[in-house]
């Protein structure tokens, strides 16, 4: 069984915002879904597909397993690293690369979709599955962790002056988005932000902070206390008047954006103990 980080790289914005939340979820059973099985089989082949247009694969080994998405990450990446080559000839790919971030991050690791090594800029590539909402690489911790993970590790091979992140989504009509940080100002998120939460997160302690994007995918969201008091108060927050003024309604929506699923959560609670 493959082992699993602690404060992993994919749920970085969950434990930087609700640092008890990372203990707090260890109570719980790892789940899985039929969406994370289809990404988990789309990396496989994305990686199968991409070797092979890299010159790392057999015809023979590949040609049982070819995809359309596979083939358009896969041209995606020969294109960067092409590109990267044109200006470092030594521009070189990495797929499906363990990086370590460990220094900033107590047992902290993750796996990078695809790494382009090259001078001046590394570049982090990530492949995501889903087509329901589109992810966004501007400050997103995940691929911040991957890249300071990239950074540690080939930093000694080339003059890297900053890092760049792009999520290519080709269930959103290949829609890619892109973020690019100096080398300081990823060490510095890093030192000063980064590191002293994991210190928190590792050790259970920290505010919780509910929201519905960090509580999202959390496996205590059901049964998370802090979670269940901050929509109940809403209830308590009745205005004046007799009537709610459009203005007043419009707030209460805003506020309320985690009910409607907490309360999903709730009756999944409730009918799993009752089976």
């Amino acid at each position: 069984m493959a082992k699993h980080a602690l404060l992993s790289a994919s749920g970085a914005h969950r434990w930087l915002e609700c640092t008890p939340s990372a203990l707090l979820e260890l109570q719980f059973p790892q789940t899985t879904s039929e969406y994370a099985e289809e990404g988990t089989a789309a990396h496989e082949l994305c990686e199968l597909t991409a070797r092979y247009f890299l010159g790392e694969v057999s015809e023979m080994d590949f040609e049982n397993r070819r995809d359309e998405l596979a083939n358009d990450y896969a041209r995606f990446v020969t294109e960067k690293t092409k590109a990267a080559q044109e200006s470092c000839e030594d521009a070189f790919t990495e797929l499906e690369v363990r990086v370590d971030f460990s220094k900033y991050v107590k047992d902290g690791f993750g796996t990078g979709d695809c790494i382009i090594v090259a001078d001046k800029v590394l570049e982090i590539v990530d492949f995501k599955y889903g087509k329901g909402v589109r992810v966004e690489a501007t400050g997103n911790p995940q691929m911040r962790l991957y890249a300071l993970g990239a950074l540690l590790k080939y930093n000694t091979l080339f003059d890297i002056d900053s890092v760049r992140m792009t999520i290519f989504q080709p269930r959103l009509s290949g829609v890619q988005s892109s973020d690019e940080i100096t080398v300081k100002e990823l060490l510095e998120w890093a030192e000063k932000y980064v590191k002293p939460r994991a210190k928190l997160a590792y050790k259970g302690e920290g505010e919780i902070a509910p929201s519905e994007e960090v509580c999202k995918f959390c496996r205590a969201k059901a049964q998370c206390k802090a979670r269940a008091d901050k929509n109940l108060k809403l209830f308590d927050e009745a205005p004046d008047a007799m009537l709610l003024t459009p203005e007043e309604a419009g707030a209460i929506l805003e506020k309320a954006a985690d009910i409607q699923a907490w309360l999903t959560d709730l009756e999944g609670l409730v009918s799993s103990t009752l089976l």
